[in-house]
């Protein structure tokens, strides 16, 4: 299969695994959602049971502003059942059909709830208040506030006595006292909370009689008062009963509606009836409601798992969908990395590798181009080793004959003009120095050649000996003398002596090339080339500095290339083939040293080899 092909299979499969699980991502979420919602909503049921309780009470003590609200009320717990069961939408949410495990507890509720419905509207046409225990509340809370101000006064009026009156001043305190618990259990009784109220009202209306009895010498032989202690306590004085005998008529009118909302509810009869069983019902409503909500989410937590089962499964499938993606990409992309590492090595210069691959997809057809690359690359590679080696060793023995004819004509040319074969007039003496020298450029060009070619070759033979490499340098600079002295630039030696294995004359060869250049490079006049050297545990460094035109940092990569001319006019001019660095790198190389060059045009150009300290050192040897 075409990998192209392998590749869109591939990702049709991926694309359709994630919309599946995109698909059941979204049903799950929206149906978790929805699920969700609708146990809420039924949960708000039970806040709607106590709100409509409570608004059928309301409607029933005379708020018809409650009547239109209960019937919403009625009417969105209806829609709510509804939806639950048939399905439908609320507050513009869809609702969850109710499970089918569920449907027991969903009659119950549906049952309790038409029952509950038919109660709050009953008690909404019922009487809420018994009218006589009503007015006696309202008569009991509207003189409570004279009873509290006339013992208040009573108080008061007994502070004058003399100390026989203490008991007299007791009495009246509790009696102020005990008047605001009746008003304060009155007012319990009139919002509701008559459970435990009435039976504090009857306390204090008791406590109060007694006290009235005792301060106004009435004997205490009701009923009522068993266990009551009489006390024989002297008359209160005529000028100081006046608050009291105000009170006892005030109490007596109190008294009766006291013992009226003792005895009696506030609420009617028929209303306590259809209340009493509208909160049985209520109970049993809220009762079946929870139930249905427990099953409800035990029956989601049972799908739950069910659901999470199905995950895992799917998971588990993606899982092993996108490890066989995965693993059928990496088999069909392992041969590109041994392709990869293959022309690696193509590019360290290694040829001929094949790489085994069977398949006639894209990259079997890449794998067979590659093949028939590289064993024509090395075809090439080792045709053109041939050729180069043919033609370095034509090379030599051209460049060796073209220097044997040269000798001669160089004898002749000196002979000539040493006057051996006779006189020259002043123009052949002219013509005949321009012979010998030219015949020395080209000998030059030819030795360089010879040199460069050996060194190819690996056939430039080194005869290293211990000697002084100062003398060495002293020697390259006397040979250049008289050009330095022409030039009138001024060369400085500050080499050190010291004994080093090197060839002399080879060595002595680097420095005349260097000088040279340098000698090229400096104005007259005004030049100064400075050589000097630096030691370490392990190498010699000379260091040839000029304050020459300089090179440009673009050409300073190529100077040590065969035939390379960083200025072709001013080697025009001054003589040169482009040889003399490659030469000199060849011999120091083969010294088993470095060199490099540095040059800026405004400081002149500094040029720097190394010769080791080592005893032996090996000839590189050209591939």
């Amino acid at each position: 299969m075409k990998i192209i092909t392998k590749a869109y299979l591939l990702i049709g499969v991926l694309i359709v695994v994630a919309i599946f699980n995109l698909f059941i991502l979204y049903n799950t979420q929206a149906s978790v959602t929805n699920e969700s919602y609708s146990i809420i909503r039924a949960g708000d049921l039970k806040a709607k049971v106590e709100t409509i309780a409570a608004l059928a009470g309301s409607i029933a003590s005379g708020s018809e502003t409650d009547r239109d609200i209960l019937e919403v009320e009625v009417s969105e717990f209806d829609t709510v059942l509804h939806a639950l069961r048939e399905g439908g939408k609320i507050r513009g949410q869809e609702i969850t059909v109710i499970p089918d495990e569920v449907l027991g507890q969903y009659e119950e509720v549906r049952s309790s709830w038409e029952q509950y419905k038919n109660e709050a509207l009953q008690i909404k046409e019922s009487t809420i208040y018994n009218r006589d225990a009503v007015n006696a509340m309202n008569y009991i809370l509207e003189k409570n506030t004279d009873m509290t101000l006339t013992t208040d006064s009573l108080v008061r009026d007994l502070e004058v006595l003399d100390r026989n009156y203490n008991r007299h001043k007791e009495i009246a305190a509790e009696l102020h006292e005990t008047a605001k618990k009746i008003g304060q259990n009155a007012l319990l009784i009139s919002i509701g909370e008559e459970e435990g109220a009435r039976e504090n009202l009857r306390e204090a209306r008791i406590t109060f009689e007694i006290g009235m009895r005792k301060l106004l010498q009435v004997p205490l032989n009701d009923p009522d008062f068993v266990g009551a202690n009489n006390e024989e306590l002297i008359p209160i004085p005529r000028e100081n009963s006046q608050s009291l005998d105000e009170l006892d008529l005030l109490w007596e009118a109190v008294e009766l509606r006291v013992r009226t909302l003792e005895s009696e509810s506030l609420y009617s009869e028929e209303f306590n009836k259809s209340f009493s069983k509208l909160n049985e019902q209520r109970h049993i409503l809220t009762d079946s409601i929870d139930r249905m909500l427990d099953a409800w989410n035990a029956e989601r937590i049972e799908t739950r798992d069910q659901g999470q089962i199905v995950t895992q499964a799917v998971i588990v499938a993606d899982i092993v969908i996108f490890v066989a993606v995965l693993f059928t990409i990496r088999k069909s992309l392992k041969p590109l990395e041994r392709i990869t590492n293959a022309l690696s090595r193509v590019k360290e210069g290694i040829y001929g590798e094949k790489i085994e691959y069977t398949s006639s997809d894209e990259i079997g057809q890449l794998a067979s181009t590659f093949n028939t690359m590289s064993e024509t690359i090395k075809m090439k590679e080792e045709e053109a080793r041939r050729t180069d080696i043919a033609k370095d060793e034509f090379l030599a023995m051209i460049t060796h004959e073209l220097k044997t004819p040269l000798v001669p004509i160089q004898g002749y040319a000196d002979m000539l003009l040493g006057g051996y074969l006779g006189n020259l007039t002043e123009k052949q003496r002219e013509r005949i120095s321009i012979i010998k020298t030219s015949s020395a450029s080209l000998l030059q060009l030819i030795s360089d050649l010879l040199d460069v070619q050996k060194l190819e070759l690996g056939q430039l033979r080194m005869k290293k000996e211990p000697s002084d490499i100062q003398a060495t340098v002293i020697r390259s600079i006397q040979t250049l003398q008289p050009q330095i002295e022409e030039a009138k630039v001024t060369v400085t030696n500050d080499v050190k002596q010291h004994i080093i294995e090197h060839d002399s004359d080879r060595i002595a060869q680097v420095l005349t090339n260097l000088l040279k250049n340098s000698l090229k490079a400096v104005k007259p006049n005004e030049g100064t080339i400075r050589i000097s050297s630096e030691e370490n545990q392990d190498q010699i460094k000379i260091i040839i500095k000029d304050n020459g035109v300089g090179i440009p940092l673009e050409k300073q990569s190529k100077l040590f290339t065969k035939f390379y001319q960083a200025d072709a006019s001013l080697t025009r001019e001054k003589g040169g083939s482009g040889l003399g660095l490659s030469i000199c790198k060849g011999i120091v190389e083969a010294h088993g040293g470095s060199i490099s060059l540095e040059s800026s045009t405004s400081t002149g150009t500094t040029v720097t080899f190394s010769l080791p300290k080592t005893d032996v050192v090996k000839t590189p040897i050209r591939n």
